[in-house]
């Protein structure tokens, strides 16, 4: 294991220390703090992108604060999430999208053109820069040697206003890749392991830094399908160098102009380093709920499949589609499964096109999809009650295929493809076939037409702007003593998808008044008539939570539409990064139990008070909370820096930049 890290290149035994990647980064962006593990710092951003479950209301909240045009070298505003057009709500804000990326100075990316992590990699992802994004699955430019953050899009908007993005300076934790991995074996398969080591909780502040030998072995999108699941752990995000196999990947997206090298100093120190041996890994699957529920698939083998989706931005790469192809052609997909296929971009779809393969995926009776988020966030192909469904997703949270009795595995292509054939589990190394040997074209198909460059004169733009748009919610200063209500108990690992649907419910993204009828719809259903009723009374609401509250989307609504109905503080056993920062972004309090077992001392129905928390805030003093329901007290934690406190007292970053 290696030594813990030091702050600021400490010198020992006369040797300055030496940086790894993540530190190289970080330091040559910082603006705000001192690059030391475990406090806040605040790092310039490079380039942005936004989507467009996420995106209308940051570029709202962009809007709000008045600034004309975006000051990063680069932002992109994608749509590739709500595409399945039911009802006038994702076609307007769509319009919207355009009309304010063209007058704000962002590029456009428009519906079909793919899948924003997928796209961002191939057509702008550079090495040694930073980029935020308002999705969770962002780090996937860790692929190409990036600083890649996701975020709630409130700080997307700020950074796309030349603010710095501040987080806590995090420890980098070194996995260090040996050997090669062994036909029918992939990335999906290595990022699972990781999965079954590090789980899906306790990593938060953790950058995973990924070098060794085996590095050289991996492609830039098998390296991308690591750093893309990434998030599933918590962690800030993943890396790895930027080297030759990097340079061949942007040269044959015609960028070789935007490779620089970056590694890692060999003398450089590590919070911890963990070896994996790449030929030691094997075919697995995330079982339900949870990404971290890792499963050999031989111990799965035989278990009836409905559907099999392939896809998503974790595995639609132009490699991971030859191999379904090559498996599929001149076969067909089992009669007892629905078979679905989504390319991560136009690029990849029309390259299997020119080569044939799409020919022989259609022949085999597989369903072409749109080039978008789709069936993995379940706002399409949704599977049948209670059936089972294979995907080469990130995410198989329950409810989250739109289905809440679904049993949705994550697995890697060829384990999704070995699905489509046999009608249920099956390693693929026990197919009998030979395993395809995939060419990988010197030059991929370059085609930006679909790319809208913002407008050479602002002025001429008018935003568009339908009925189901709204403007960003206002919240009030927090009060002096906060007196409320426990809404809603939860347990462990509540997803931002338990606390707001993902599906077809982001229509109503940019009205946060019709979506916060909907919060945790997939929990509780009752949860909003009860909130609505104890605001009306003119108390607070306060939610309870279990560890890792907060997994998963970045989607601020998740804190937003939780403030709209009154939320004053959510006291958990631990949160998850991003959504705990979307909370103080909100001006909700993100505390946690002093001592965990305090969290069975309090009910769903109790009063609780909070007394003097503006004046213990404000001293960074201790923050007791009274339960005068079953007369009791127990004491929690809060860790804000003095920039936070100004944001929770003032009721909000957007309340903060008003006043």
């Amino acid at each position: 294991m290696g030594a813990a890290i030091h702050a600021q290149n400490l010198i020992q035994g006369g040797c300055l220390m030496g940086k790894s990647m993540a530190q190289k980064i970080l330091e040559k962006h910082l603006v705000v703090g001192n690059y030391e593990v475990g406090k806040e710092i605040g790092i310039k951003i490079d380039q942005t992108l936004t989507q467009d479950a996420t995106g209308t209301m940051a570029y709202l909240q962009f809007e709000a604060m008045g600034i004309d045009r975006v000051k990063t070298d680069l932002s992109v505003s994608y749509v590739d999430h709500n595409t399945i057009q039911v009802g006038f709500e994702n076609a307007d804000d769509h319009r919207y999208l355009q009309s304010v990326a063209a007058k704000c100075g962002i590029i456009y990316s428009r519906a079909g053109n793919g899948i924003c992590h997928q796209l961002h990699l191939e057509r702008f992802g550079k090495p040694g820069t930073t980029l935020l994004g308002s999705d969770s699955h962002t780090p996937t430019g860790g692929g190409v040697g990036q600083i890649a953050i996701g975020a709630g899009g409130l700080d997307v908007a700020l950074a796309m206003g030349g603010a710095p993005f501040f987080l806590t300076c995090p420890k980098v934790l070194k996995i260090n890749l040996t050997g090669k991995l062994n036909p029918w074996c992939s990335a999906k398969d290595v990022v699972l392991k990781m999965l079954e080591l590090f789980t899906v909780k306790g990593n938060v502040g953790v950058v995973m830094e990924y070098g060794g030998p085996g590095v050289k072995t991996l492609s830039v999108p098998e390296r991308a399908t690591i750093t893309n699941m990434g998030a599933e752990m918590g962690v800030t995000t993943s890396i790895f160098p930027s080297d030759e196999v990097t340079k061949k990947f942007l040269k044959a997206q015609e960028r070789e102009k935007d490779w620089t090298a970056l590694e890692p100093d060999a003398d450089a120190e590590y919070f911890k380093v963990v070896e994996l041996d790449l030929s030691g890994i094997v075919p697995l699957a995330a079982t339900p709920h949870s990404p971290g529920n890792i499963a050999t698939v031989k111990s799965l083998a035989g278990k009836e499949v409905n559907q099999v989706c392939v896809g998503s931005c974790t595995n639609s790469s132009f490699r991971d589609m030859m191999i379904i192809a090559s498996l599929l052609k001149g076969k067909h997909v089992h009669p007892g499964v629905s078979a679905v296929m989504a390319s991560g971009s136009k690029q990849v779809l029309t390259m299997l096109s020119e080569n044939g393969a799409l020919t022989d995926i259609i022949s085999a009776g597989v369903r072409i999809a749109e080039n978008a988020c789709g069936f993995c966030i379940g706002n399409s192909q949704s599977p049948q009650s209670a059936g089972i469904s294979v995907r080469t997703s990130n995410r198989n949270f329950e409810g989250r295929s739109g289905t809440k009795d679904a049993q949705a595995y994550l697995v890697s292509p060829e384990t999704a493809a070995a699905a489509m054939l046999t009608g249920k589990i099956t390693d693929p190394r026990d197919l009998g076939v030979a395993y395809p040997n995939i060419k990988v074209p010197a030059k991929f198909s370059v085609d930006d037409s679909m790319l809208l460059p913002p407008a050479k004169d602002p002025t001429s733009v008018k935003i568009y702007r339908g009925p189901n748009i709204g403007e960003p919610p206002k919240n009030d200063k927090l009060p002096d003593s906060i007196s409320a209500t426990v809404t809603i108990k939860v347990g462990d690992n509540v997803t931002t998808d338990h606390i707001i649907p993902a599906g077809a419910r982001m229509k109503y993204r940019s009205n946060v008044p019709k979506y916060s009828e909907f919060l945790f719809e997939v929990v509780d259903p009752k949860f909003y008539e009860r909130a609505k009723e104890i605001k009306g009374k003119g108390k607070a609401n306060v939610i309870v939570g279990g560890l890792s509250y907060g997994q998963g989307s970045s989607r601020e609504h998740a804190a937003m539409c939780p403030m709209f109905m009154g939320v004053k503080a959510v006291i958990a056993k631990s949160f998850e990064r991003i959504h705990s920062a979307n909370l103080i972004n909100f001006g909700i309090l993100p505390l946690t139990f002093a001592n965990e077992a305090d969290y069975e001392k309090v009910a769903q129905g109790d009063e609780l008070e909070i007394p003097n928390v503006r004046e213990i805030l404000a001293k960074k003093g201790k923050m007791a909370v009274r339960n005068k329901t079953k007369n009791l007290e127990f004491e929690v934690k809060y860790e804000f820096s003095d920039r936070q406190v100004d944001i929770i007292l003032a009721g909000g970053m957007l309340s903060m930049l008003k006043k």
